[in-house]
């Protein structure tokens, strides 16, 4: 008898990262529920309000997944700071709902985190070291890893960094969002001062599969696990590249070494990735290759 195709559940499944997830899973032939809220019809995916914890229950008892990814948050740090209890009640409190009913269930989640859960003045970071976030968004990120391990010792938390991939428009990502400095021709400066690691989403949902397949096959893979992009870059330095690539002008962008942040960003969050690498799990697109697939769409020639 052929073996059934493993199940999951992806939360977010509208967003940057769980559209890339849910496209991953499909191609590995799994059978995959998406979950989303305002833009569920659009992507055709389940209408779950993760604050309903009556809708989250039935949703996990109607798809009964072999383990779930939570992708779904508020990852705006300008957006957590104006609203922070909002982004409370998606980070944490629906984030320990989902562990708590997932446990009871004997299901493992994998619940995405950030780099922002560090202080950015002591890297690269360990798994095992102590965070300390210099912003509200990283605050309501680490109390959502440290809700979901409460709820179960086999649940896993995977921390990334700044992400781009296949954007709708330049806008959704942090990352690509620079385009539009770029072709706007105004004056303006740019952080030279916070030091990033951009991953390409492609390979954030490809080490989501290895290791939710390596989960279903070994329960003892649990607790902290890290992904990074391999290149530090500030926004200026994107910003030359995307520049170097499309063979765009940047004389009207000037390098700011001391910005004046609306919201505090740590200086360097590179995260180490040794626990991921020795599982065999890995994967890194170079940011020249990555962000001229990511942005070709949107340049006119």
């Amino acid at each position: 008898m052929a073996e059934k195709p493993r199940r999951i559940l992806i939360t977010g499944g509208s967003g940057l990262l769980g559209r890339e997830l849910i496209k991953k899973f499909n191609e590995k032939c799994w059978e995959v529920f998406g979950t989303a809220f305002k833009r569920a019809d659009k992507y055709e995916l389940l209408k779950v309000d993760l604050n309903d914890s009556t809708a989250v229950q039935d949703v996990i008892e109607n798809t009964k997944p072999s383990i779930i990814i939570h992708a779904a948050a508020e990852r705006a740090p300008d957006v957590v700071e104006k609203d922070f209890e909002t982004a409370v009640k998606l980070n944490v409190t629906a984030t320990k709902v989902l562990a708590k009913i997932a446990a009871k269930k004997n299901i493992p989640i994998i619940y995405i985190s950030t780099d922002y859960v560090f202080d950015g003045t002591n890297p690269p970071y360990k798994e095992s070291d102590q965070p300390g976030p210099t912003n509200k968004y990283g605050i309501t990120k680490l109390e959502g890893e440290k809700v979901t391990l409460v709820a179960s010792n086999d649940h896993i938390v995977l921390r990334i960094p700044v992400l781009y991939g296949e954007v709708e428009h330049p806008a959704e990502s942090a990352v690509t969002c620079l385009l539009d400095s770029l072709l706007n021709g105004k004056a303006q400066k740019v952080s030279d001062y916070e030091i990033r690691w951009p991953a390409h989403t492609k390979d954030i949902a490809a080490i989501c599969y290895h290791l939710a397949d390596k989960k279903i096959e070994d329960p003892n893979i649990k607790g902290i696990f890290q992904w990074s992009g391999k290149e530090g870059l500030t926004k200026y330095a994107m910003i030359q590249i995307i520049s170097e690539e499309f063979s765009l002008p940047h004389d009207h962008i000037v390098p700011d070494a001391n910005p004046n942040l609306s919201v505090p960003r740590p200086y360097n969050c590179q995260l180490g990735t040794c626990k991921l690498e020795e599982l065999g799990i890995g994967q890194h697109t170079s940011f020249r290759e990555g962000i001229k697939e990511c942005l070709k769409n949107f340049i006119k020639y």
